[in-house]
């Protein structure tokens, strides 16, 4: 399941498989069923990126949709729901951090990237086998440079270039001005282009 998990946030760092989510009512919100349904996909694929454990993951996931659907009545309708909802998770991992409940998960082992996987995600019908590793380290060298970002790096590219949420969605699911999302997307970008150059 790990390696699932990670392929899949691997694969897309190239394109989102969760085009077809649009912006939902707030009748999704009432249900759910349909709340798990629409947006545990994507927030699992979120909040992965951010803890590295799949079990952290599902449990921080589940407890986002939980709250989400307690609190339903208190939605604004200022942001999306996507929005809200990765601020519930955002909020939920930083109590996690700090309350060391699953502090577990830093000194484990980062999970290995399953290569057959990883080799599905990026082959493609006219690649050859060279091209295809080249293709393979190149995207370990993305991940594990993501993987060293501090922590509001790390979500902020992850929301931006994973998630292709706009700048604005970011800002307010973060909680900070969008000049400090700006600053922290650009340090990010510049540290993940670093060490991709530097494996090269």
């Amino acid at each position: 399941m790990a390696s699932k998990l990670t392929g899949d946030l691997m694969g897309h760092a190239a394109g989102r498989i969760g085009q077809g989510i649009e912006e939902r009512t707030l009748s999704d919100l009432d249900d759910m069923d349909t709340l798990a349904r629409l947006y545990r996909p994507r927030l699992l694929r979120f909040v992965s990126a951010q803890v590295r454990d799949d079990d952290l993951a599902f449990t921080v996931v589940q407890d986002t949709l939980l709250k989400a659907y307690r609190n339903r009545t208190g939605f604004r309708g200022d942001c999306s729901i996507n929005t809200w909802l990765t601020g519930i998770a955002l909020n939920l991992i930083r109590d996690h951090a700090r309350t060391q409940k699953f502090k577990f998960w830093r000194t484990a082992e980062a999970s290995a990237v399953d290569s057959t996987e990883m080799q599905n995600h990026l082959r493609s019908s006219g690649s050859n086998a060279e091209q295809s590793m080249i293709a393979k380290q190149q995207a370990l060298t993305v991940h594990g440079a993501i993987k060293n970002l501090s922590p509001n790096q790390r979500a902020i590219f992850t929301m931006r270039f994973i998630e292709e949420m706009e700048l604005q969605e970011i800002s307010l699911a973060m909680g900070m001005p969008v000049s400090t999302v700006k600053t922290h997307l650009h340090r990010a970008t510049k540290s993940v282009r670093e060490r991709v150059r530097g494996a090269a």
